[in-house]
């Protein structure tokens, strides 16, 4: 059930023909309260859509009471026209459910420069029918098939708490995966009884090593929300540690989902960076490798080239010693001391997980990036993408 297992929430995923394809299109999530808590983070993005600029200024007050979504569509570089159509659709969603459209989040995802006035109309059209389609049970299922794009399957994740909470989340996303605080579509929901700055710490802290790691292919949206809400409906005020703990897990749990059904992808590829002088080093050496365009194809073609792992952290000013480094690829040991170590014939790259380890012998810091190989699949999809 997803965004409704917790208490205090429905929702609705329904069709309003923004889609080619007939699928289900928007989606709404309610939060019924009786507290109405929110944070969200968003894209950092110089290039932001419309929604994104709404929504940016609902949430600083701490109160969301529902969340619009709509796929087929990013309405973003649609001039004053787009921002006026997520102003109504905002205005809409209020009206129907008596509240104050400066509580609503609009999100948005699909092509860029898609939002006229078609747009606007089968949006503003459909809202009514999104209300009326709000269900406890299987809206929660409904609203993350509403949002896919290019996703293969919805994604959806939950997390119960012995003191009597959960949290459930959903998700989509499956190109323009790059880290920005949020990379995707995602709505939260728990019926935990927290204060807006105890969700706002502990999404950022759980963003932090969960969706700013997933890094597909390099390429940053303009419309990346991660918005959570709580209804208090347990009546339980969590402990701000065990809360955290659990959204992190969950928000790993969408995160692997994500990468795991990257466009085109054919291996799940975790890049783990081990004994850095800083986290920072860490990620900054796990990115640049995830980046390598010619690894990811290596990885593509089963060849366990450990080379472009080297030739991709040296761009960086990560501290190391490249002629020090320890590689790794799926338990293989292929650079030792920035020399030839084990025979790479050794590595077996025909599964679908790869795990490469770097050591950079210059700490005890570490992380864990997340990309995919560079498949035909993956190009033949993004050439294709807007015809």
């Amino acid at each position: 059930m997803s965004v409704t297992r917790p208490a205090g929430f429905r929702a609705s995923g329904v069709v309003a023909r923004l889609k080619s394809t007939g699928a289900r299109d928007l989606a709404l999530v309610v939060n019924d309260g009786p507290r109405r808590s929110a944070a969200a983070v968003f894209t950092s993005n110089r290039a932001k859509a419309n929604p994104v600029i709404w929504s940016e200024q609902v949430v600083k007050d701490g109160t969301v009471s529902a969340v619009i979504l709509n796929s087929g569509g990013a309405n973003c570089f649609t001039g004053a026209f787009g921002f006026q159509t997520t102003h109504a659709t905002a205005e809409a969603v209020a009206s129907e459910l008596a509240i104050s459209a400066s509580d609503v989040l609009v999100c948005s995802t699909g092509l860029i420069g898609v939002g006229d006035q078609v747009f606007r109309d089968k949006i503003l059209d459909t809202v009514p029918a999104a209300v009326a389609a709000l269900s406890a049970e299987s809206g929660g299922a409904d609203a993350a098939a509403a949002i896919m794009t290019t996703d293969t399957h919805p994604k959806e994740a939950v997390e119960e708490s012995p003191a009597g909470w959960s949290i459930g989340g959903m998700a989509k996303g499956a190109g323009m995966l790059a880290p920005g605080l949020a990379t995707m579509l995602v709505v939260i929901t728990t019926d935990a009884d927290l204060d807006p700055d105890v969700l706002d710490r502990a999404l950022r802290a759980a963003t932090r090593v969960t969706f700013d790691r997933v890094d597909s292919d390099g390429c940053m949206s303009t419309n990346d929300t991660v918005a959570l809400l709580a209804s208090g409906a347990s009546g339980v005020v969590a402990d701000e540690t065990e809360f955290t703990e659990a959204l992190t897990a969950l928000c790993r749990d969408l995160a692997l989902q994500l990468q795991r059904d990257a466009e085109g992808a054919s291996h799940d590829i975790a890049i783990e960076v081990v004994n850095a002088a800083s986290e920072d080093d860490a990620v900054v050496v796990g990115r640049a490798v995830s980046r390598s365009n010619l690894l990811k194809a290596a990885i593509f073609g089963n060849d366990p080239n450990w080379g472009r792992v080297l030739a991709a952290l040296g761009t960086t000013d990560a501290a190391f010693d490249p002629y020090a480094i320890d590689v790794s690829m799926n338990g293989v040991m292929v650079c030792r001391a920035g020399e030839p170590g084990d025979d790479r014939e050794l590595v077996d790259l025909t599964p679908r997980a790869c795990t490469i380890l770097i050591d950079l012998k210059e700490g005890d810091a570490s992380a864990t990036i997340w990309t995919n190989d560079l498949t035909h699949d993956y190009v033949h999809e993004n050439s294709a993408y807007a015809s």
